[in-house]
């Protein structure tokens, strides 16, 4: 099916998790890998990999899997005791050195998870629900021509006591989804472009480079556009997603870190003539240069 407009694609290819139930994932004829990036997340593992191991346990999902960024707090342990299989990412293609944040991490991922379909959940969230499993699968198994599922939500947000119902996602609705409505407007129907929360066909997945650091979500997003277009794309209704919220300063870095990657984009494509960007100046001296985004390889060609 192609789309002719974003609107279209919006319109058809969004879904509400209630769509998909445990019963769709447990028919299966492929497998299933769930994995979990984590960082000093001990204060919401335990829970997460609780119901994700029940999951796997009435036979929904086949592989659960946390990959340890190096916590320094009871990370690793908790995840290990709840019911996960878990790897610390420095061990995982070591061959490529140090390992250069959460894409980094996703990709060395892909060397231990052995499902058809892989689903990326975040490890930070608080009332996490099965539904997020769940839901993300559920057009990879239902449609044949769907290849990658995006994640989208409300993210309430709650400062001084006062809770704003669709305050959070700041970077995401002020920068990514205007910025991708300008320079990628195929894509300016996906609700939520910088979701950690993503399932795919292990296939697709192998076939695309990872961009290290917190600009992997945006990279992916275009990545996966180039390779299967709209039509191999969907985005799931997860309702609400509750998790920590940064200080609006501290999301500088970050907004500036998504919009050089899609400045490094479009100069790549030949759309931007020349990129010469300032550091961005926090304040008391503090600065962060845009580097050039390192990629990891697609990881079929590495294996």
């Amino acid at each position: 099916m192609a789309f002719d407009s974003p609107a279209r694609w919006q319109q058809e290819r969004s879904f509400h998790h209630s769509r998909y139930d445990e019963a769709l994932l447990a028919a299966r004829e492929c497998s299933i890998s769930v994995c979990l990036p984590a960082r000093d997340c001990a204060a919401t593992i335990g829970a997460i990999v609780e119901k994700l191991a029940a999951l796997r346990e009435r036979g929904a999902i086949d592989q659960l899997v946390v990959i340890d960024g190096g916590s320094t707090d009871a990370t690793a342990q908790i995840a290990a005791d709840a019911g996960a299989s878990v790897y610390p990412e420095a061990e995982l293609m070591a061959q490529f050195g140090p390992v250069a944040g959460k894409g980094d991490a996703m990709w060395r991922s892909l060397s231990v998870l052995e499902g058809d379909l892989v689903c990326f959940l975040d490890a930070d969230l608080l009332e996490f629900s099965e539904r997020f499993a769940i839901g993300l699968l559920g057009p990879l198994l239902e449609l044949d021509e769907v290849d990658f599922v995006k994640a989208y939500y409300r993210r309430p947000f709650s400062q001084g006591g006062v809770e704003l119902a669709a305050g959070g996602g700041r970077v995401n609705h002020l920068l990514a989804r205007p910025a991708l409505a300008i320079f990628y407007p195929a894509l300016a129907g996906v609700r939520q472009p910088l979701a950690g929360e993503v399932a795919a066909r292990r296939s697709l997945l192998e076939r695309l480079p990872f961009a290290t650091g917190y600009g992997v979500e945006i990279a992916m997003l275009l990545d996966v556009l180039e390779q299967v277009g709209l039509e191999g794309m969907a985005q799931v209704d997860l309702d609400v997603h509750h998790n920590s919220h940064q200080q609006l300063l501290e999301l500088s870095p970050m907004a500036y870190t998504v919009l050089g990657v899609i400045a490094q984009r479009l100069e790549r494509e030949g759309r931007l003539l020349e990129l010469d960007a300032s550091p961005l100046l926090l304040g008391g001296g503090a600065e962060v240069t845009l580097a050039k985004t390192l990629e990891r390889p697609p990881m079929a060609g590495v294996r």
